[in-house]
């Protein structure tokens, strides 16, 4: 994945929590997190906010008090400081150097499409604010976590949480191929938590778990909506009306889609878990599952091929 080297990014939707600024190149940064506590005991931290948070699912009902301790002193409501954002985050040309630029970048890109996409459908649409953090942080909606928490969607407040230190323990503890177009996937998934939001789909889910569950459709349609994205993502105008993505190869897409397998229950449980598939306890669905749905979207690139919710085949 590559970035128009002359476009110029817009950083006035994101905020930059992480203490003296952010600008840097690499992992080890995050977004401001909306929700904490708990934990998944036989897995641990990184896996229970995979199995939670990354859905995009409201968990402020587990917020504080649940043992993570450790928070830095960011909370809901603190005024950022993202000027060095703004100073290194000028043109594709960061983007294409930087992490958080790059982030930036697919968040302008994100904006762009589903802005447009959702105009033509006659639905009112607010870009998610989203926000870099590094340490631990209280949210306004969605409770407290510290870092480890990962990318997620708020919906009590409508914006997007980013600890960019995910993205290294895709690669070192899930084994994704990783790279800059498998760090998009994650975050156009959690802007298709947005969508939900927005169109009212999240409303409909409860807290029930297993292969066909609410919460299995949400998280398997916030993929295709990633997978949409993706598909008009080197169409999709910048700021100077150009598109901002210029290059989108077939490696960048199986490193996405090897991603969303990896970060599917079955993977999980296999993997990183017991080493047995419950499929009770499915939340997001397994990797064909996953696999399946961004291929949906990415294939298609229409947002009404991802009605999770009216299929009794989700793979």
């Amino acid at each position: 994945m590559r970035f128009d080297e002359n476009a110029q990014l817009d950083t006035s939707g994101v905020d930059d929590l992480r203490g003296s600024g952010g600008g840097g190149g690499g992992g080890g940064i995050g977004g401001r997190v909306a929700a904490g506590g708990g934990g998944l005991g036989v897995v641990g931290l990184i896996l229970y906010f995979v199995l939670s948070q990354f859905a995009g699912v409201d968990l402020g009902g587990i917020d504080a008090g649940g043992g993570y301790g450790g928070l830095s002193n960011v909370s809901a409501g603190q005024p950022a400081d993202s000027s060095q954002l703004q100073q290194s985050c000028r043109t594709g040309a960061s983007a294409n150097n930087s992490t958080d630029c790059q982030v930036v970048a697919v968040l302008n890109s994100l904006d762009s499409y589903w802005s447009d996409s959702l105009a033509r459908s006659g639905t009112t649409f607010e870009r998610p604010r989203t926000n870099f953090f590094d340490g631990g942080v209280n949210t306004g909606g969605c409770g407290s976590a510290t870092s480890d928490t990962g990318p997620f969607y708020c919906p009590a407040d409508s914006e997007i949480y980013i600890d960019l230190s995910f993205f290294d323990e895709l690669t070192s503890r899930f084994g994704t191929q990783g790279g800059p177009f498998a760090q998009a996937y994650v975050i156009a998934h959690e802007y298709g938590h947005h969508i939900q939001n927005v169109l009212g789909t999240n409303r409909r889910v409860g807290n029930d778990t297993g292969p066909t569950s609410g919460s299995v459709r949400l998280e398997l349609q916030a993929d295709c909506y990633a997978g949409v994205w993706a598909n008009h993502a080197t169409t999709t105008p910048g700021a100077s009306g150009s598109p901002l993505i210029t290059e989108l190869t077939q490696e960048d897409v199986d490193a996405a889609l090897d991603t969303a397998a990896k970060i599917g229950d079955d993977y999980i449980q296999t993997n990183l878990g017991g080493g047995q598939v419950d499929e009770s306890q499915f939340s997001h669905g397994s990797s064909a599952q996953r696999e399946k749905w961004f291929t949906t979207g990415i294939r298609s690139g229409d947002p009404a091929r991802c009605d999770t919710f009216a299929t009794r085949n989700l793979g």
